[in-house]
């Protein structure tokens, strides 16, 4: 039996002009969401995977230091939600697993992490994590965020990242909702047995 010992998680050809294009300053948690829910507009306007969004920004300088779309169904791979992507950019981009290693990074989000990407969070190294629509409603959406312990939040506050949820909120909700209802979405869950 012969194993495929690797994988590969592509962007979209749109991202790269896309971001060098993006003028708008990244100071304030709203402008970083702004950037996050925008991915996850263009994502699915480009119709290159589901309608999420993530960045990772640098604390002290508020550079960009990586971008995330979700890839799940087009690179074939469950893993590749928005933040796991963006995480697993800015790890490379600083050649460091720990992106505390560098002063620290926070993890902008359109949407609350679902249960892996939760999972992720406390071994990335980031200082802390921002959201912006909640899992109620991806729910809505159709997504199946997975389980969480009801005390998520403070169990990251506990371990020293700060969180902030519904940054831009009804932005980041539209999203989602709009493409539900696209023809052709695909809402990628295992099938319930």
């Amino acid at each position: 039996m012969s194993l495929h010992m690797s994988c590969e998680m592509q962007l979209p050809a749109w991202l790269d002009e896309f971001v060098d294009d993006w003028a708008d300053p990244l100071e304030t948690v709203e402008q970083r969401m702004h950037l996050a829910v925008t991915l996850a507009a263009e994502n699915v306007k480009h119709h290159t995977g589901g309608p999420f969004g993530a960045i990772v920004v640098e604390d002290d300088t508020n550079r960009l230091l990586s971008v995330g779309v979700n890839l799940v169904t087009s690179v074939e791979l469950s893993l590749a939600h928005a933040e796991m992507v963006a995480v697993s950019l800015a790890q490379s981009a600083i050649g460091n697993w720990n992106l505390g290693a560098t002063g620290g990074a926070q993890l902008v989000t359109s949407c609350e992490p679902c249960a892996m990407c939760f999972g992720a969070v406390p071994w990335s190294g980031v200082s802390s994590i921002i959201w912006g629509a909640g899992k109620e409603d991806a729910e809505e959406a159709g997504f199946d965020e997975g389980d969480k312990p009801s005390d998520w939040v403070e169990s990251l506050e506990r371990r020293g990242i700060r969180t902030r949820g519904g940054v831009l909120h009804q932005e980041a909700r539209a999203v989602l909702l709009r493409y539900a209802r696209r023809d052709g979405a695909i809402i990628y869950h295992p099938e319930k047995h």
